[in-house]
């Protein structure tokens, strides 16, 4: 730090202030630079101080007002001032050990009255209050202190786990909101479409039984005039055993099953014919 190029110079480095005494008493301080000393009239160089920021990292354990032990680490970055060198040479042996007892003392005293939520969003003023005590007390020693941060709060493994669980369940619960809402709006939707597809195919169901009643009355019609001496009756008999045997064609083709039963005879052409024309006829009648 000081280097001694002739009996009575010396030079100190940049970023560094020395501490000059003579006959054991302190006389000035030495910026860098060169330097004229005068061994043989008592005067040397006592020591050197750095003026760069340092930084100190602190961990502190205490407990919140809801009884949760945690544990505070802190970093301050503190400096020597360079005309008040002196005052930091002669008054303080160990000034992180300072440092450190003050940092202790603030929080232990704020920290007690905050919960654990609250110190998480508090922590600035945490910070704030170690900040302005160590001002007070350290600029009394030639210390300056630049900043503190209170750079992690680490709560017992246990209650670390237990806002974990808390913070999961609380999403898992929104999540489910969502899922149910969603299903909801889902089975809603299906139900609109399903009755939408109910409505219009009752409608073409309707059309389609209104163009077959107005195929058959046009077909009796003109078989009624074509043919002479017919009543509508007959024609009726006729277009039903015509539609009897296609309906038992169809099922043939379409039918997945390799045998289908179905009452098959003259009565029962008769009895099937007279169902459907009494259908027609009732169908008629509810229409007027």
């Amino acid at each position: 730090m000081v280097s001694a190029f002739f009996l009575f110079c010396g030079c100190v480095e940049q970023a560094n202030v020395a501490v000059v005494e003579k006959w054991g008493r302190f006389l000035r301080l030495a910026e860098p630079g060169l330097h004229f000393f005068n061994p043989c009239a008592g005067e040397f160089v006592a020591g050197t101080l750095s003026t760069r920021v340092q930084s100190l990292d602190v961990r502190v354990e205490t407990k919140t007002k809801d009884n949760v032990f945690v544990q505070l680490i802190c970093t301050i970055q503190y400096r020597v001032v360079k005309a008040n060198a002196d005052d930091a040479y002669y008054e303080l042996q160990n000034p992180q050990q300072q440092i450190q007892s003050y940092v202790f003392d603030v929080v232990r005293a704020i920290v007690p009255r905050m919960e654990l939520d609250n110190l998480f969003e508090q922590k600035n003023d945490v910070a704030k209050a170690v900040l302005e005590e160590l001002e007070k007390v350290m600029s009394d020693y030639g210390y300056s202190i630049e900043h503190i941060l209170l750079v992690d709060i680490i709560p017992d493994a246990a209650v670390r786990k237990a806002m974990n669980d808390i913070n999961a369940a609380q999403r898992l619960q929104l999540a489910s909101v969502y899922k149910g809402e969603a299903e909801k709006i889902h089975l809603v939707k299906k139900a609109e479409g399903e009755a939408e597809a109910k409505y219009l195919s009752g409608v073409g169901i309707a059309k389609q039984r209104q163009a077959i009643t107005d195929g058959l009355r046009e077909n009796i019609l003109n078989f009624s005039h074509t043919v002479s001496g017919t009543s509508a009756k007959e024609v009726m008999d006729l277009i039903m055993v015509t539609q009897y045997f296609d309906t038992i064609k169809e099922l043939g083709d379409n039918s997945k099953n390799t045998t289908v039963f179905i009452p098959h005879g003259p009565g029962h052409v008769r009895d099937i014919s007279d169902q459907i024309r009494n259908g027609v006829m009732e169908a008629s009648s509810s229409n007027v």
